[in-house]
């Protein structure tokens, strides 16, 4: 090999011609005086690398989070010192959790004036240390191509997760001659083949088993191997939490999804199993509700758990097989593996296939506006190919009990339950597949958290399409309040603009749906306007979840609370 080439310029230009090598074809931004060298680089390799402006730090963040989940290459943030970096935070935590390759890149103050308490002056390695895989500051120009690759290493091998790197201001603007580095390369663990012949003698060996894949890392051909090795053993297969689309819902052998508001049925089936195999999943309180699935330390279950961060098995379940491995890699491995000649659970898969089927049937709700009804009409309606990004907020669960995900990465939705995810993610995901359908999923409160990034949809001509879901407060932390204050309603109720009015000052299409009836042909004309389009779902307050109301949630709380002689307290 000979020796890699050399690097010229300010340190601005040396990092975009870095970022160039490293693969970088999309940068998410707030413009910052502390950064303008980069964006001067960028203004020539704009013909290669997309930069997206947005309105809000944390939509850049969340973002970059929605880019690295859809590309599996880390999606790149670049902000300002100081307030922007703090905006910026929400992404990184939600990467973090999420497991999403990630960097952001943070201007900072001059070299020369550290430690003083500048202008807008952070130590990020004491503020992102704890979220993130690594933190740096690039002090030196020369050093840049250095510090990008690792970054880009980082983020990619083992448990995927968000880097930051510091960027002095005077540093970028500093010429140099640097070395250039070579194009990062995925690390990833396989399985032993000792590891692998266990996990068979103990499936074989089994009565209810149950597959539940999730995490990050993934790709279509690892879903592709996971799908053959599930219809190998005729093995029923759930999704964790937010990670739906790693199998096709419409399989035969697809049991659900495991997280909030789960089946209960599926609860059961997981409770009562004797050998669960968890692939890529963290196996966190969410999945686990609330950490009852699964006994801690350890689990009743024969639990074979394989992860791609060797510190991730063991930190709270101590599993019978824990694996350490890549998905892609592992998948291989799994679709190879020949299922014992009779299968004495093929009874169970059927079974937990039409718990499913029962749980996924549309229920009625009070009101005119049936929103399992309208999720039920989109996932006809829409391509198998179609997005669907979401943030958080008791709407979701419609959305996750309702819809049937038929593709690898057609799902966008934080893991970490972040407010305000779903319009700046459906953005990105419009950035990066022009070509496929994306529609947002936000609740009122949810919405106005990241609205502002619909500015950024207009700006750069990405016409996605959001529904909000206004039921006139924060439904999630109301729904609590009435569990354990019952009738005690404070600082949940929302006053709302006119949402639909909201859109069309920005230049997108906006309108009013109240009736079941009506979304179907407003959908229809917010698609084809061909711009950014935000159509209002009018929830009553009342109309909490799917199995529930606000009232009868109130109703349990206060009999729990009264003394038996039916007296209050």
């Amino acid at each position: 090999m000979g020796r890699p080439a050399k690097l010229s310029g300010s340190g601005g230009q040396i990092l975009v011609q870095s970022l160039l090598t490293q693969g970088a074809d999309q940068v998410f931004c707030v413009p910052g005086e502390s950064h303008l060298a980069v964006l001067d680089a960028l203004y020539d390799a704009r013909d290669r690398i997309k930069l997206v402006v947005c309105r809000q730090e944390g939509g850049a963040s969340n973002m970059a989070d929605a880019c690295g989940k859809l590309t599996g290459r880390p999606g790149i943030a670049l902000v300002t010192r100081g307030p922007g970096a703090c905006n910026a935070s929400i992404g990184i935590h939600t990467a973090f959790q999420d497991s999403t390759p990630l960097l952001l890149l943070v201007g900072q103050v001059p070299r020369g004036f550290m430690d003083r308490e500048a202008f807008q002056e952070i130590d990020y390695r004491r503020m992102f240390g704890q979220m993130t895989k690594w933190v740096a500051q690039i002090d030196d120009p020369r050093r840049v191509p250095e510090y990008v690759r690792r970054a880009f290493q980082t983020a990619t091998s083992g448990r995927p997760g968000p880097v930051v790197l510091a960027l002095p201001e005077d540093m970028l603007e500093e010429d140099a001659e640097a070395p250039a580095a070579p194009r990062y390369q995925r690390v990833a663990a396989a399985p032993h083949p000792q590891q692998l012949e266990r996990l068979s003698a103990l499936l074989a060996g089994s009565r209810r088993p149950i597959v539940i894949a999730g995490g990050s890392g993934w790709t279509n051909d690892a879903c592709m191997d996971l799908r053959r090795f599930a219809e190998a053993w005729q093995l029923p297969v759930a999704c964790a939490f937010r990670f739906q689309d790693l199998f096709d819902n419409d399989h035969p052998l697809y049991a659900g999804d495991v997280g909030i508001g789960v089946n209960p049925a599926l609860a059961q089936r997981i409770q009562e199993a004797d050998v669960a195999l968890v692939l890529g999943a963290r196996l966190g309180e969410v999945t686990t509700g609330g950490y009852t699935l699964f006994d801690v330390p350890t689990p009743r279950q024969t639990l074979l758990h394989a992860h791609a961060g060797a510190e991730e098995l063991g930190r709270v379940y101590a599993a019978d097989l824990p694996i350490n491995a890549g998905m892609p890699e592992l998948a291989a491995a799994l679709a190879e593996l020949r299922p014992p000649a009779k299968l004495v659970w093929t009874a169970e898969a059927a079974a937990a296939r039409a718990d499913y089927v029962a749980w996924n049937t549309p229920v009625a709700v009070s009101g005119p506006l049936q929103l399992a009804e309208i999720v039920h009409h989109l996932r006809i309606r829409l391509p198998p190919e179609a997005i669907i990004a979401n943030g958080a907020g008791n709407f979701s669960s419609w959305l996750h009990r309702f819809y049937r995900y038929r593709r690898f990465k057609s799902q966008l939705g934080p893991t970490s339950g972040a407010m305000g995810y779903g319009v700046p993610a459906a953005v990105a995901a419009k950035s990066v597949h022009p070509d496929r359908l994306v529609v947002a999923f936000s609740g009122d409160g949810d919405f106005l958290m990241s609205g502002q990034e619909l500015a950024t949809a207009v700006q750069h001509r990405l016409p996605v399409i959001i529904l909000v879901v206004n039921n006139g407060c924060y439904g999630t932390i109301r729904m609590h309040q009435e569990r354990s204050y019952p009738g005690r309603v404070h600082g949940t109720r929302l006053e709302n603009p006119d949402f639909a009015a909201y859109a069309r000052s920005f230049g997108a299409f906006g309108e009013l749906v109240q009736t079941t009836e009506q979304f179907a042909p407003a959908f229809e004309r917010a698609l084809a306007s061909g711009t950014p389009a935000l159509l209002e779902l009018r929830l009553p307050e009342e109309v909490i979840t799917p199995g529930t109301t606000l009232s009868a949630i109130r109703e349990r709380a206060l009999k729990k609370a009264r003394p038996p002689d039916g007296s209050r307290a």
